[in-house]
């Protein structure tokens, strides 16, 4: 069996000029990065803005084994399946952190025979956008502590500073750092580059406009008055906007079967809230008939947070929700102490049956489809069909790793048949609920949690925001993605538990409150054996080893 990347390197690369034209962008609407990536020009992006919006296909997940469950597989598989069909169709992804490419998840570019490619150039430094945000990033930390040095004219309390560095690799032993001397001597720390608020703030942003005035609001520390101190007050707003301005034009590339794919943005879900930029989901809606993008790990993080956060901030309504299963993933969910038995599949469905009933409450077509994998039977793939058609939702079956847009033929016809149905999409919650009442709506309606728990540091933190004005803001819940609670253990659709908050923040430029639930990184470590250790040259100068 062929990997991934021999699979992507044995692919002849159409000249991305030659994909732009299949969606008719001129070439002075373009920026070429080489021969086969480009950057959409802000001349295009105007052009396309009376264009009347094509239908959005989002993709879900189940809750996940921690190898994932190829859901960008799937989504690259059925864009292939949909062009195949005759629609005009791109698909909308975000960009790979290296990460989890050095790390232990690998890359995130799909597999198999639905990828997109150049895949080794996306997985590592691609256009630069990532190293752009972690610039921009480090600067306002350099601006911050400067001003400390030089007499701290802005009166900042060195033990209320909010705003870290970050860097794009896991590094745990950068988590806590001790900096500065003297009278600026202080913890600090490192966070990993897509749990940046600057990436929440390039994905969230409508224009250059909106990620100016986004910026200028970052809270980076509160001063001995317990004023609030931002991004505005270090003077260097235009400096980042300047870093960023690249960065904030989405990326056209193609899959192996030379079909456009628009990549830009990658928060991730259960850090930050895991979708592609609002600019590359406008763009590719304006450019084509259907758009398949996906939401990071499972519905009850990347799909709420893209319909909470996401949709609410950019009016942008997708028109049905594909959910990805496994049968490996369902026998995972229903193992009771790590040991698989005939029963696993049967207790793991009650995981699928939740998300179902999760999707359902935004209102929107739901489509199941399982990604086969070589190992699953056919009685095993039987219940989980029946299991669907008991529920009554359609169900697919999808071999894209394998056989790519012709794999996904099945869940393309099963889409186009659901697309146009009554669909009276609808949020989980209102702006006007306070800071509680909506993240113990997502806790009681997405989770099924009894209740939510705050220490004493959090309820003072929740008073604090609401103080100054921003109870009104979405929720972004920072939790584990292998479970609908913030224990990765309780696996399936777990009930009598309850979930605890053990720290909230304010991301005032991004426009919405982070709430920590459990214990969550957001600088993860790398594993034992890193996948780093296995990435090389050849001696013809081919990359070896990604995945």
């Amino acid at each position: 069996m062929k990997k991934d990347i021999e699979i992507a390197q044995n692919k002849i690369l159409l000249s991305i000029d030659k994909i732009a034209k299949k969606l008719n962008i001129n070439e002075d609407e373009i920026e070429l990065y080489g021969k086969y990536k480009a950057k959409l020009s802000n001349t295009l992006i105007n052009r396309l803005k009376d264009r009347k919006d094509g239908k959005l296909i989002l993709v879900t997940a189940i809750n996940p084994t921690p190898a994932g469950e190829g859901k960008t597989t799937i989504t690259v598989g059925l864009g292939d399946a949909l062009c195949k069909l005759g629609k005009e169709t791109i698909i909308a992804l975000r960009e790979p952190s290296l990460g989890p490419c050095m790390g232990m998840k690998g890359g995130a570019t799909g597999g198999g025979y639905a990828q997109v490619i150049p895949m080794e150039d996306i997985n590592l430094h691609f256009t630069g956008d990532i190293h752009a945000i972690t610039a921009a990033h480090n600067l306002i930390s350099a601006m911050l502590d400067n001003s400390l040095y030089f007499g701290n004219p802005l009166n900042i309390d060195i033990n209320n500073i909010k705003w870290q560095r970050a860097l794009d690799i896991n590094d745990r032993s950068l988590r806590s750092i001790t900096i500065g001397s003297d009278a600026t001597l202080r913890r600090d720390g490192f966070i990993i580059t897509v749990a940046s608020e600057i990436m929440a703030i390039l994905c969230l942003a409508k224009d250059i406009k909106d990620l100016r005035e986004r910026i200028a609001k970052i809270i980076v520390a509160y001063n001995k008055e317990g004023e609030i101190v931002t991004v505005k007050d270090l003077k260097c707003v235009g400096a980042v906007v300047v870093l960023l301005k690249d960065a904030m034009k989405p990326n056209l590339v193609q899959t192996l079967e030379e079909n456009p794919v628009i990549i830009h943005g990658g928060p991730f879900a259960n850090i930050a809230h895991g979708c592609n930029s609002v600019i590359a989901t406008n763009t590719a809606i304006k450019l084509a008939e259907y758009v398949v993008t996906e939401a990071g790990f499972g519905a009850d993080l990347g799909a709420e947070k893209f319909f909470d956060i996401k949709c609410r901030v950019s009016d942008i309504k997708p028109s049905i929700v594909v959910l990805v299963a496994t049968i490996r993933a369902l026998k995972y969910n229903g193992n009771v102490n790590n040991i698989e038995d005939d029963k696993s599949l049967e207790r793991g469905i009650a995981n699928l049956e939740q998300h179902i009933e999760n999707l359902k409450k935004y209102n929107l077509p739901v489509v199941v489809t399982l990604n086969q994998f070589s190992d699953d039977t056919k009685d095993e793939i039987d219940f989980v069909r029946n299991f669907c058609k008991n529920l009554s939702v359609d169900f697919a079956l999808a071999t894209v790793w394998e056989n790519g847009g012709s794999g996904g033929i099945e869940l393309a016809k099963t889409v186009l048949a659901n697309i146009n149905r009554k669909n009276d999409f609808k949020l989980l919650y209102n702006d006007n609920l306070t800071i509680k009442e909506k993240i113990e709506t997502i806790a009681k309606e997405i989770y099924r949690a009894d209740g939510v728990i705050y220490n004493s540091k959090v309820e003072k933190e929740i008073e604090k925001i609401g103080n100054f004005g921003f109870s009104n803001l979405p929720i972004c819940i920072a939790k584990t993605q292998y479970s609908f609670s913030d224990n990765p253990k309780l696996l399936a659709a777990p009930r009598g538990f309850k979930i605890t908050i053990s720290d909230i923040k304010l991301s005032s430029g991004a426009g919405f409150i982070v709430a920590i639930a459990g214990s969550i990184m957001t600088m993860p470590g790398l594993p034992k054996k890193p996948a780093a250790e296995d990435i090389d040259l050849d001696d013809n100068g081919n990359i070896v080893g990604l995945f």
